[in-house]
């Protein structure tokens, strides 16, 4: 039969697995995995995180010889560098398209185009399309920066708006995956509000707009009992600037539970940096939250 693509997919080690998006592999009974030359293998699935919607698959290659994708540090993207999109657009297997990396750090609710949360996405204008999906996006050096997940569009296809995954925040995932058979992502404990929501950022000190404000401190939580307060200003986290509060949620969620990290902020406009150890986000702590927030309305 004629094999018609539903997205795309990046093979990340020599002995079959491979990364894709969770949104291309839901809700099907088969997954068939074709290689540049046609070979073919079916693929088992090894573990989804529906939080970044990426999957990870295995395939088994027996006396086939893999060639793996070459994994970049997608915390070094800058605006204006070259970016590579490849994959299978309505089918078209193996199409590249070439452009650059239009902006980093792009939050979900920003985009208009996926919900999926507690990730920041990179925008390029490198043509996107259906299919796409779970494709890699380069630099110039042939290094996957990306995995290609989403679209902005009035049309359904490329007006040159495209999102991808940080592959750092994908190797994270697959790790987590490999490791624990789900993800485990660090906790703070805090509500926050976005600097530039701010009407004057300098009545909390700030000389110019940064961080993620706290609005609000969960009882017993790592922040909590770190000394973090309601008002105070995130700017900094294990040396890593804070630009914004999806930024701040994506550190520390790769952040292993109990791992103990400096953490500076803003109070009164002063720098004072608090020692915290990272909390697991549980299911128990996001119902908790969900509940605390729909009782103060």
């Amino acid at each position: 039969q004629p094999l018609r693509p539903r997205g795309s997919g990046v093979i990340v080690t020599p002995d079959g697995y491979i990364l894709t998006n969770r949104h291309v592999i839901e809700g099907v009974s088969k997954i068939v995995v074709a290689l540049w030359n046609d070979l073919r293998f079916e693929a088992k699935v090894v573990g989804t995180d529906e939080v970044t919607d990426i999957a990870v698959l295995k395939i088994e290659p027996e006396n086939v010889r893999l060639v793996q994708a070459k994994l970049g540090d997608s915390d070094k993207v800058r605006v204006g560098d070259w970016a590579i999109a490849l994959g299978n657009p309505f089918g078209l297997r193996q199409t590249m398209t070439v452009g650059i990396i239009s902006a980093i750090g792009r939050r979900p609710f920003e985009t208009g185009a996926i919900d999926i949360g507690y990730t920041e996405f990179i925008q390029t204008d490198a043509a996107i399309n259906p299919g796409n999906s779970g494709g890699p996006l380069c630099n110039i050096r042939g290094e996957v920066i990306g995995i290609n997940t989403a679209i902005s569009s009035p049309t359904g296809g490329n007006v040159g708006i495209g999102f991808a995954i940080p592959i750092n925040t994908a190797k994270f995932v697959m790790d987590q995956l490999l490791k624990h058979g789900k993800v485990v992502r660090g906790w703070l404990g805090v509500e926050l509000q976005e600097v530039s929501s701010l009407p004057d950022p300098s009545t909390l000190g700030l000389k110019e707009p940064r961080g993620a404000v706290i609005v609000r401190v969960t009882p017993n939580s790592p922040a909590e009992k770190a000394g973090l307060q309601s008002q105070d200003v995130i700017v900094e986290i294990d040396g890593v600037s804070v630009r914004s509060i999806a930024h701040l949620q994506s550190l520390v969620g790769r952040t292993p539970p109990g791992t103990t990290v400096p953490v500076k902020i803003i109070r009164g406009g002063k720098e004072m940096i608090f020692n915290v150890t990272v909390g697991e986000r549980t299911l128990e702590v996001v119902a908790e939250a969900e509940r605390e927030a729909e009782w103060r309305g």
